[in-house]
Order: C-alpha cells, then sequence, then structure tokens
C-alpha cells in the first residue's frame, strides 16, 4: 500500500508540474493553419493586429486607403486578385513603393474544389507572374478564396497561406460604423483582420479602426510579422 501511495504522489507532483507549466505557457497567435508557425509574443506594451483586404484593387476605394494609410503612416496586407492587378497596375505599383505587403488571392477569386485543383494552382501561378512583373518581387503569401486550400501548394509552388480571425463579414452590409464596431469589439493583440478594399463602407470602417486602435496602443503591421516575427 505504501508503495501506491509512494507512486500516487509521484503522478500528482508530475501533474502539479504540467498544469503550472501550461499556465505559465504564453499565450501566442495560433494561425488558423496549424502548420503554420505562431508568432512570437511582443512587447508588453505595443499590441499588434495585421490590417488584410481583399479583392482589389479597386480603382477608387484602393486609392482613397492608400491616401489614409499613408497619412498615418500605417502598414497592411493586400490580397489581390490577377485580374484587377491587371487593370490597375499602378495601384500595385503604389502598394509596394509604400511598403505594403501584396499577396496573391488568385487570379478570378476561384474557389478550391476537388474538382478545380489545377485551375485553381494555375490561377496563383498566374497571379503571382503578373504581381512579379509589376513590382519586381515574389509573392510568398496567399489568401485563398473563402478559406479553401489544400497544403501541398505550399510546397509545390512555396508559398504561405494566410487566414484570419477577426471577420466583421464587410461584404454583407453598407453600415461601416457597424463594421468599425465588429472588428473593435472582437479584435486583441496579435489578430488578422478580414476586410475587402472592394467597398467604400470597408473602407471607411478600416480607417476608423485604425484611428481607434492606434488611441488603444496597437501597433499595425503587415502579415509576416505577425506570423514569423
Amino acid at each position: 500500500m505504501k508503495q501506491y501511495n509512494h507512486i500516487f504522489n509521484i503522478l500528482y507532483l508530475i501533474c502539479m508540474f504540467l498544469t503550472v507549466t501550461a499556465i505559465a505557457r504564453p499565450l501566442y497567435y495560433q494561425h488558423a493553419i496549424p502548420a503554420i508557425a505562431s508568432a512570437p509574443q511582443t512587447s508588453v506594451d505595443i499590441k499588434r493586429a495585421a490590417l488584410t483586404f481583399d479583392d482589389g484593387p479597386h480603382p477608387v476605394y484602393t486609392a482613397h486607403l492608400l491616401d489614409e494609410l499613408k497619412k498615418r503612416n500605417v502598414k497592411a496586407t493586400f490580397f489581390v486578385t490577377g485580374e484587377h492587378a491587371e487593370l490597375h497596375p499602378d495601384l500595385i505599383k503604389r502598394m509596394h513603393d509604400e511598403g505594403h505587403l501584396i499577396g496573391n488571392h488568385t487570379y478570378s477569386h476561384i474557389q478550391l474544389t476537388s474538382s478545380n485543383k489545377n485551375q485553381f494552382k494555375e490561377e496563383l501561378i498566374q497571379t503571382n507572374e503578373i504581381l512579379h512583373d509589376i513590382t519586381g518581387a515574389e509573392v510568398q503569401y496567399v489568401r485563398p478564396p473563402y478559406g479553401s486550400w489544400d497544403k501541398k501548394f505550399e510546397t509545390d509552388l512555396n508559398m504561405f497561406p494566410v487566414l484570419w480571425n477577426v471577420d466583421p463579414l464587410d461584404w454583407c452590409t453598407a453600415n461601416a460604423d457597424r463594421v468599425a464596431s465588429t472588428i473593435l469589439n472582437k479584435v486583441s493583440d496579435n489578430d488578422i483582420i478580414l476586410l475587402h478594399d472592394y467597398y467604400d463602407t470597408s473602407v471607411e470602417a478600416a480607417i476608423m479602426v485604425v484611428d481607434e486602435l492606434t488611441q488603444q496602443g496597437y501597433e499595425f503591421v503587415t502579415v509576416d510579422k505577425i506570423l514569423f516575427d
């Protein structure tokens, strides 16, 4: 009986050690795709968030957004479609020159299914080539439309998928205040915020969010800083 009590005491101490260790372990941002490394903890005094914009560039709304971000010295990440990049290469070039990160959102906003993997892959390659021709930079990050992804593409194309953890569903409302409020109620340190620069209300909401979170001590960074720094 004494032997069993001794074993029990040892197991109890091990459990207590693991519990304390788990509580003490710093909380990291967990990317929606587990294969991507978690981001390290930042300074206690500075919180970070990444603004990401899909579907653009739009000739009017994206240009206005870039103006406002430049005024505030804020960097964002733009996941652009190849067809819109072809139409507005000047905006792609401006994004690159002003220090924003540009990612791939396929050529035509195609959703990956079990039957169109080859077409999806070709659209990623086509869009990478378009963006490289405009900026001279390699494209490393992809936002798969609707979040549908095949991990095989990561090795085939050497590209990293980027999802999100704050989604205000800005595409289904024309109320900028509501979009901004949803983000502000959900956002926390090291979050990736999903927006679309193809809607004027989304751009206005983004500007409101930048101003409010800056007052709260947030720094806005591109997604690579969240994922890998």
